[in-house]
């Protein structure tokens, strides 16, 4: 007599069987992400790193490769890949690395996230706003870094403009990297779905301008990422009452770096650990 499925699952021994069914859980989610983004852009970014179960092989990995995140201060960090790419990101003329990136995303809630004047020798520049209105979709391949965008909505004085903001979504060897530009609100069924599995978030927390820090805190659990990068924060006690959220939350640990730089790798990334990088 041929066992049925579910006689199979139960036959099998606890440990291996709650890893069966946390992947198929795991992989029933990505399907859903999926489904959810039709009609829009796709989610690239499957699976997240730094979840390995017991006898299960996942196909296709990308080969291993290094990313440098380094905090330039305010919302701009600078992105540096394995083939010599280099993105900026809320690039604003002022806050800017040593030499000039080779792609740079701009948000335009204030003037410190983005700039009329962008010098020539950048190659690839994104806008995250629709110029005469609408929504702006990118799907841009630099060298080894691919970068697209999640539309969102920007408070006004005016009312809500919509799709005034985008989330900059960096991939670089399967890793994916999250920037929430001037996020304002919760994120929607769509949004995550367009997002796929974030790896590193890097997020506004300075509880006012942007969205409340128990709202950014919601955005961490409906993204769940491995790792979350605060930026935006303009005193330390505001850094500080964000991270005791985060504390109360109970998923997250902390740590705090001397160096405003992380060497970041798919296979060895931090699982649950709010970093906090100097120069915010």
């Amino acid at each position: 007599m041929t066992q049925s499925t579910t006689q199979r699952a139960a036959a099998l021994p606890a440990r291996p069987r709650r890893a069966a069914l946390a992947f198929g859980l795991h992989v029933l989610l990505a399907a859903l992400a999926l489904i959810l983004a039709a009609g829009s852009a796709a989610a690239k970014c499957l699976p997240i790193a730094g979840i390995h179960y017991p006898g299960i092989v996942l196909a296709s990995l990308p080969a291993e490769g290094t990313v440098r995140l380094s905090f330039l201060g305010h919302s701009s960090f600078l992105i540096e890949t394995p083939e010599g790419a280099s993105a900026v990101t809320d690039y604003n003329g002022i806050v800017r690395p040593p030499s000039l990136p080779n792609v740079v995303t701009m948000n335009n809630a204030h003037s410190t996230h983005y700039t009329d004047f962008v010098e020539p020798e950048i190659q690839v520049v994104l806008r995250g706003w629709a110029q005469e209105g609408g929504i702006t979709h990118y799907d841009e391949k630099f060298k080894d870094l691919h970068v697209w965008n999640v539309p969102t909505n920007v408070r006004d004085f005016g009312g809500t403009r919509y799709n005034g903001n985008s989330i900059f979504v960096f991939k670089v060897n399967g890793l994916c990297i999250a920037h929430l530009g001037h996020l304002h609100h919760p994120l929607t069924e769509q949004h995550l779905g367009e997002l796929g599995m974030v790896d590193v978030l890097l997020i506004p927390v300075d509880g006012s301008y942007t969205m409340s820090q128990e709202v950014a805190v919601e955005v961490i659990e409906q993204i769940d990422p491995s790792v979350i990068i605060p930026m935006h924060y303009f005193n330390e006690f505001t850094l500080t009452r964000f991270l005791e959220l985060m504390k109360a939350q109970g998923r997250y640990g902390i740590t705090i770096q001397d160096q405003p730089s992380m060497i970041l790798s798919r296979r060895n990334l931090p699982h649950r650990k709010v970093v906090v990088l100097p120069g915010g």
